[in-house]
Formats: C-alpha cells, structure tokens, sequence
C-alpha cells in the first residue's frame, strides 16, 4: 500500500493505475484494505470515476471504504455526489462513524445542504460525538487538511 499513498501523496496517476493493475494480477483487489487504498489514491489524484469502478467492484463495503470515497468526492468538490453516497450508505445499513459524518458536514458546507447539514448534526448529538474528544479531534483535523494547514 506504500507504492499507493506515495502515488496519492505526489498526485501520480499514471504511476497509481500501473500498481492497481499488478494489484489486480495479484487478485487482491476485492480485499477492502487494498480497496480503500485504491480508492484513496485516486481521490487524491483527482480521479473519482478509477475511485468509483474499485469502489463499485468491492464485494462488502465497510465504514472505513465509505468514508474514503465520500471524502473524496467533498475533496474533489462533488458534495451532492457525497452526499448521495451518504445516504446509498444508509440504505446499505452501514454505520456512520465520526469520519464519517464529519466529511458529510463538509459535503453539506460545499453545496449549501442545510437540511442534511442539520440531519447530520442531530446524528452527531444522538450518538452523543458532540461530546467525544475523538470527535473533535477528528473534525479539527479534517479542517485543518481542507485549509491546507
């Protein structure tokens, strides 16, 4: 997964799509740690329809996958995309996490969405997050990322 983050990390899409096809001669591509690495690279090369075929290929998709291809999509400034997967998550029964709704509060901010905004807020509360450090923490450095900080 090294050779994947270096790729995101440099935007090195060409480089990235080279490693995904060994990946694939591997027949490790349905493992959702490789997946979300996958998946995670292209978003951050900017490429969320490659994020979009690895994603839509997973065979079980846990929160830790969701939550990378939702932030994703805020990322590269998709936030109805964002939320829309959101709420396919939803349906799919999967659980939200911190991560989760902080990147859903991002995607609200970016298309203006204040209903899922106050939905994803009432969640935060019900869940009792509001007053969980690692919630904030979280929210802090999701922040701190999108300042570029």
């Amino acid at each position: 997964m090294g050779v994947l983050n270096a790729c995101a990390s440099v935007v090195a899409l060409k480089e990235g799509r080279h490693a995904r096809e060994q990946i694939v001669q591997s027949r490790c591509e349905s493992d959702v740690f490789v997946g979300s690495s996958l998946v995670d690279m292209y978003a951050k090369c900017g490429s969320m329809e490659d994020a979009a075929r690895v994603f839509n290929k997973m065979p079980s998709r846990n929160v830790v996958l969701w939550n990378t291809m939702i932030s994703g999509h805020v990322k590269c400034g998709q936030g109805h995309k964002a939320l829309e997967l959101f709420g396919q998550m939803q349906q799919e029964h999967v659980q939200p996490d911190p991560v989760t709704l902080v990147a859903v509060l991002n995607a609200c901010a970016s298309v203006a969405a204040l209903e899922e905004g106050r939905s994803a807020h009432e969640q935060i509360i019900h869940s009792r997050w509001d007053s969980d450090v690692y919630f904030w923490v979280v929210a802090w450095l999701t922040c701190m990322q999108n300042v570029g900080a």
